[in-house]
């Protein structure tokens, strides 16, 4: 493959775009190399300014579960383009979305749109704050909700330490009411709950997508229900991620989370940017104007993004891909293992879902420590030769592959080729001379 207009936009791009990107990730930091440029997709495929074709396992990180360019995705984006961009004023597609949403997760009586999920975790922190009256949130290592400043942090030394910040930018005053636990790890979250009184919410993701694929112990679901209804503190799900990714709903449900506030992202927007934080009547009341906690925005329930998710939703619901992505994720995981063996490469699979990950490492993979064993240099090698066969995965060894509805088992015989060949070539090389692809 060549990548000789990609390499030209990026250097073009360094001019005015920081990095050439508008989000790190897409730096290719991690994997070395400059970044691919796309320029359009279809179905389960992209295709580059270079005229390189992938099949696609990023899915732009997760919203395009029914695949690129559906048909009645595509009928719905013209027609709501047709009637004007945004109003500043409420249309009946926000309301019919609201219905659709809360219809299908059983925890949510009443929704609120913003326009990403960071937007939507950080107004769910607020509305936790609000309820409670309490102060402090406790957060996963390894679980990553946003970039504001209160969630942006990194672990301590010890599980039961207060937070120090994960960025430069971020003051120490930002992130002094978040605590740092270890996901799968109840004793870090009672340790924590001894030492601090004042403990609004404790957010997580039900299955970690940003360490990986990483699901919780059902243990560790059942004792975090007891501490957080024991101790007034409201759980915070976040299924920015996870949302109809599982199930058409919010897969705490099927993990058996007593979630109390829930933030959505990604596949409600249907590839327009949508987040959403919804919980039952009694919490949801406290938000403007019906209370007195404030949160607002110019283009929250956008008409076009609305009517892209709402037509997102009813096909996907229609459609039901759910066992099908069971099944090819299953697929995709003997790939990897098989291949792995025949070549005696040290390889850890996880999957949930639609969303699976390898880890370069013989451990189990439960939470963000574990996950770090991964041997990144070998990632780097298995990337580009992924790519160089025509299959698109994320530049980074700890974000999740999505499936979409569109895979075909065509696509899956190609992702099999593509893996063997990139585990044999990194079974050819040690990890000490591995450079940068």
């Amino acid at each position: 493959m060549k990548f000789d207009k990609s390499a030209k936009l990026y250097k073009k791009g360094c001019k005015h775009l920081v990095g050439a990107v508008n989000s790190p990730v897409r730096a290719f930091k991690s994997v070395g190399g400059n970044p691919i440029f796309i320029k359009e997709a279809k179905g389960s495929k992209i295709i580059d300014v270079d005229h390189n074709i992938y099949i696609d396992l990023v899915q732009s990180y997760g919203p395009m579960i029914l695949g690129h360019k559906n048909k009645k995705v595509d009928s719905a984006v013209e027609k709501a383009l047709k009637s004007g961009y945004t109003f500043g004023a409420s249309t009946e597609m926000e309301i019919k979305l609201a219905n659709l949403v809360c219809k299908s997760i059983k925890t949510i009586d009443k929704i609120r749109f913003v326009n990403s999920g960071t937007e939507a975790v950080l107004s769910a922190l607020r509305l936790a704050r609000a309820y409670t009256g309490k102060s402090k949130i406790i957060k996963f290592s390894g679980c990553y909700h946003g970039h504001s400043d209160a969630l942006l942090v990194a672990a301590g030394s010890g599980v039961a330490t207060l937070s120090i910040p994960g960025s430069k930018g971020v003051p120490e005053e930002a992130v002094k009411n978040t605590l740092i636990a270890e996901y799968n790890n109840i004793e870090s979250v009672k340790q924590l709950i001894d030492q601090h009184k004042d403990i609004a919410g404790i957010i997580l993701e039900p299955v970690a997508g940003n360490m990986g694929v990483v699901r919780p112990n059902q243990q560790f679901v059942e004792q975090l229900n007891e501490l957080t209804s024991a101790n007034d503190i409201l759980m915070i799900v976040d299924e920015v991620m996870t949302g109809y990714r599982t199930k058409f709903g919010a897969t705490h449900e099927l993990l058996g989370f007593n979630a109390d506030i829930v933030c959505l992202g990604k596949v409600i927007g249907g590839g327009f940017p949508v987040g959403a934080y919804g919980a039952r009547n009694e919490i949801m009341e406290m938000v403007a104007p019906l209370g007195e906690m404030y949160q607002a925005g110019t283009l929250s329930g956008n008409p076009i993004a609305m009517a892209c998710g709402y037509a997102t939703l009813k096909t996907l619901k229609k459609r039901s891909p759910y066992k099908q992505f069971k099944a090819q994720a299953e697929i995709i995981e003997n790939f990897l293992l098989d291949a792995a063996k025949e070549n005696d490469i040290e390889l850890t699979v996880n999957r949930y879902g639609s969303m699976i990950n390898p880890f370069f490492t013989s451990e189990r993979v439960v939470d963000f420590k574990s996950a770090q064993t991964s041997d990144t240099e070998k990632f780097k090698v298995f990337f580009w030769n992924m790519i160089e066969n025509g299959v698109y995965i994320p530049p980074s060894q700890f974000e999740s592959w999505f499936l979409s509805a569109e895979l075909s088992e065509k696509d899956l015989k190609t992702i099999e080729k593509a893996i063997r060949i990139a585990i044999k070539a990194v079974s050819e090389i040690k990890t000490t001379e591995i450079k940068e692809a």
